[in-house]
């Protein structure tokens, strides 16, 4: 056992009027330079002003696609397995493909209850599922709008992501037309 001994207190710090008046001082300091140089406070004027999301920040969710644009989701349940707020509904459907065994027909997550733990990142083995579109603000006017469907989840560009390269693969991106012949697709 590790015994921590204490500085004793000098009668300044005992009586507690200094400390007082320095933390008032601080306080006073702060609040003139709000009042009289307020441009450089470090704040951001919201919502005119976004504060800066980095990729790594767990935001509102998307769906990858594939070349041919359709989403890469499996359909196996194990984001909605892994979820701890079972906000994630599935439902599977046979597969056109016969490269793929399921594909998803309804993927809904319902924001309100999400509580943004990634573990439906984590959880899926196709990486079909991020959440990286920096989307931080929601704001709806109905308690059903907080629900993101398929069409929702799968409505993003490859613009926005130009680091990424599975990003770049889906239709619109840079390396679509390659990764089309990799799939063994028509190229338009």
């Amino acid at each position: 056992m590790r015994i921590i001994r204490q500085k004793p207190m000098t009668l300044g710090e005992r009586l507690y009027i200094f400390e007082a008046i320095r933390g008032l001082w601080t306080t006073l300091k702060h609040a003139a330079r709000g009042l009289f140089d307020y441009d450089s406070l470090p704040t951001i004027s919201y919502p005119e002003g976004q504060p800066e999301v980095r990729n790594t920040y767990r935001a509102k969710h998307r769906l990858m696609l594939r070349p041919d644009g359709t989403p890469r989701c499996v359909a196996c349940g194990m984001c909605a397995a892994a979820c701890p707020a079972h906000c994630i509904f599935i439902e599977a459907t046979q597969s056109d493909d016969p490269r793929i065994e399921k594909r998803v027909m309804r993927f809904d997550i319902d924001h309100l209850t999400c509580v943004f733990c990634g573990l439906c990142v984590e959880a899926c083995p196709v990486d079909a599922l991020r959440m990286d579109t920096k989307v931080i603000s929601f704001e709806h006017r109905t308690r059903d709008e907080f629900v993101s469907s398929l069409f929702d989840l799968t409505n993003w560009n490859p613009a926005d992501y130009p680091e990424d390269e599975q990003s770049q693969k889906a239709p619109g991106g840079t390396l679509n037309k390659q990764a089309l012949e990799t799939w063994g697709m028509e190229v338009k």
